[in-house]
């Protein structure tokens, strides 16, 4: 049985194109936004209405986090990150098979099930995600954010499965909020569609039907760092 992380990906629009490389603009192919800044602009310019709401604006880190901090600014809310972790296939970490979230929850994707991946693979993987998720908030050095009773603002630069933000939405639901968004850069059609099913009001920039890599509708996708999202948390002006 060939499993699905064991294929190559190509854009189905541009056969010609094997790889993508973030930044590189190629034939047939138009970065939809200079950089995460500015798709932060046209999310927050989308939730003008949710300003005085008081938001908690949730990023997920690394990527969502400059985002996060110009939507946080816009409409005067507060700035923290929901640490979700994707579990990689067997062989080939890149390819999520599910997420876990702080708290040790495992949500798996459909491929998961289907391809009978074993428990024991699945405990391990979560294990050593949530080792890194406990890491990576001892570092950041602060407690999450409580999301009860508030209007609560998930943002990232874009998805593709959605099997992480769908975990950071689950995990958010939990705490009985009064209102879940999603504001994203780009994301696949049916992606979007699904998540969009699950919270209370969605912007999503862009649904390209051709869909390889987020980095792909950004012309300038430089890493984000674990430093510069300490940096990012630190301004939220009532702390």
């Amino acid at each position: 049985m060939r499993l699905p992380w064991g294929r190559a990906y190509h854009c189905p629009k541009n056969p010609l194109s094997l790889s993508y490389t973030p930044g590189i603009e190629r034939e047939g192919w138009s970065a939809m936004f200079q950089n995460r800044e500015e798709a932060a602009e046209k999310i927050a310019d989308r939730l003008e209405h949710h300003r005085g709401d008081d938001p908690l604006i949730l990023a997920i880190p690394r990527g969502g986090a400059p985002m996060g901090r110009i939507i946080a600014d816009r409409l005067e809310g507060e700035l923290d990150v929901v640490l979700v972790h994707k579990l990689g296939a067997p062989g080939n970490p890149e390819y999520a098979i599910g997420s876990v979230d702080e708290s040790g929850h495992v949500e798996l994707t459909p491929v998961a099930r289907q391809y009978g991946i074993e428990q024991s693979y699945i405990d391990d993987e979560a294990e050593r995600q949530l080792t890194k998720i406990r890491q990576r908030r001892e570092r950041y050095g602060r407690p999450p954010a409580k999301a009860e009773g508030r209007v609560v603002i998930l943002v990232d630069d874009g998805i593709a499965t959605g099997s992480t933000l769908q975990a950071a939405i689950r995990s958010v639901q939990e705490q009985k909020p009064a209102k879940v968004i999603v504001g994203i850069g780009a994301a696949p059609p049916e992606t979007a569609d699904r998540i969009g099913k699950a919270v209370d009001e969605m912007v999503c920039l862009e649904t390209p039907g051709s869909f390889m890599a987020v980095g792909q509708f950004f012309r300038d996708f430089g890493q984000v760092t674990d430093d510069e999202v300490i940096a990012l948390l630190g301004g939220n002006q009532h702390e």
